[in-house]
């Protein structure tokens, strides 16, 4: 499979996705490793987990420059691989505590003389499908606990991004006792791991995330799948417009709108609505694509370039239905790479797409609202559940 350059447009990059019998052998291995890794105590594997820690850290300038060619961006890969780091060290340090907590002994029952325990037994092989918008991170997120719990890992990470996996794999090697695959394959390969495993950790859409749990539950193993959102901001009257529209403003186009969480519907207070609006277009025209300079500039260029399309889709439908448009607009081609500068739309109806499907793109459609009960009423509309927030002038109130 040839894989496209987000930044140039060009197919530069080459995987070859593991055949179904390649893939049952990887299993078959990672599963004689498991017995070894689960053999070792909690602090055993920390301390061999640890190193990997430290691996990656020398490895990081590697690590960073094939995320950057993957995402077509660079501060946020070298956040990514920081990131790691931290992850690693964090779940090494605690993992120990976490499983001395759960392991009760001699609890009481009912019954005089009876008493019980808890014996935890890691899942052989888990199994992780990960997405294209933090390849590292989200390929790893799952893992690292998994690992610390004692078992052993498949990643197949996504095949939009696959360039990261060469250099992880290299700091991998330098720490063999750890039982973890990342692989390269497409959807067919997922397909493939889920009745491998004995337990599947999944992020991605709905779409797929569906598929994922049909098959988990048609193989008897467990299943954990973090999806997509339409994550909604409520802004009250009791805020200040302009530090909200900052806020709103980053929490929207952060990763060129490339986050599960980021926000993509926004509810404003009307006593508000003209100044946070006013501010809100102010700061997303002075926000700066990352072109040419990969360094220099604020929002990157769409990762995936069928996402492009399905953004400038929703933008074109909200704006034929009615939606006044503010700032931004279109799907712009620089140098082979697709760009959308911070879209602003106002006059926003329920039955528009860019506000009733997940959009995964530096889109903000502002609602405004004339009470509280109608903002909560148009948050919690739609099928999607993930995250969301609120601004006010006080915790108290935003919590309320």
């Amino acid at each position: 499979m040839m894989v496209r350059n987000p930044r140039t447009g060009e197919h530069d990059y080459e995987i070859v996705p593991l055949s179904p019998e390649q893939l049952a052998k990887v299993a078959f291995a990672m599963r004689a490793k498991q017995l070894e890794w689960a053999a070792r105590d909690a602090s055993q594997r920390a301390a061999l987990m640890l190193g990997f820690g430290d691996v990656i850290s020398r490895h990081a300038d590697a690590l960073t420059a094939a995320l950057t060619a993957d995402t077509g961006r660079a501060k946020i890969s070298r956040i990514e691989v920081d990131g790691t780091v931290s992850l690693i060290r964090r779940w090494a340090n605690s993992a120990e505590a976490i499983i001395a907590a759960a392991s009760a002994q001699n609890r009481q029952t009912a019954i005089p003389g009876i008493s019980t325990a808890t014996r935890l037994i890691p899942y052989p092989l888990v199994g992780v499908i990960s997405p294209w918008n933090f390849p590292l991170t989200l390929a790893l997120l799952d893992a690292i606990p998994a690992l610390m719990a004692g078992c052993a890992v498949i990643v197949k990470s996504s095949e939009v991004t696959p360039r990261f996996i060469g250099p992880l794999m290299a700091a991998l090697a330098e720490v063999p006792e750890i039982p973890l695959v990342v692989i390269e394959g497409d959807g067919a390969t997922g397909a493939a791991l889920v009745p491998l495993v004995d337990y599947v950790a999944f992020t991605g859409s709905v779409a797929t995330g569906r598929k994922v749990g049909i098959a988990a539950a048609e193989a008897f193993i467990p299943a954990s799948l973090e999806l997509g959102g339409k994550d909604p901001m409520i802004i009250l009257a009791s805020a200040d417009p302009a530090k909200a529209a900052e806020i709103a403003l980053r929490a929207s186009v952060v990763n060129s709108g490339q986050a599960c969480q980021s926000i993509e519907r926004i509810y404003v207070a009307r006593a508000i609505s003209d100044s946070f609006l006013a501010a809100l277009v102010e700061k997303a025209a002075a926000v700066r694509l990352n072109y040419p300079a990969v360094n220099k500039g604020d929002i990157g260029p769409f990762i995936f370039e069928k996402q492009a399309a399905i953004v400038q889709e929703q933008i074109d439908d909200a704006l034929a239905k009615g939606a006044r448009l503010l700032a931004g607009g279109k799907v712009e081609n620089l140098g082979g790479g697709l760009y959308l500068r911070p879209t602003v739309l106002a006059d926003i109806k329920p039955d528009m797409t860019v506000v009733s499907e997940e959009t995964f793109g530096p889109v903000i459609p502002v609602t405004i609202f004339d009470s509280v009960d109608e903002a909560i009423a148009l948050a919690n509309s739609g099928v999607y559940g993930l995250s969301g927030a609120v601004i006010a002038g006080t915790i108290e109130e935003a919590e309320a």
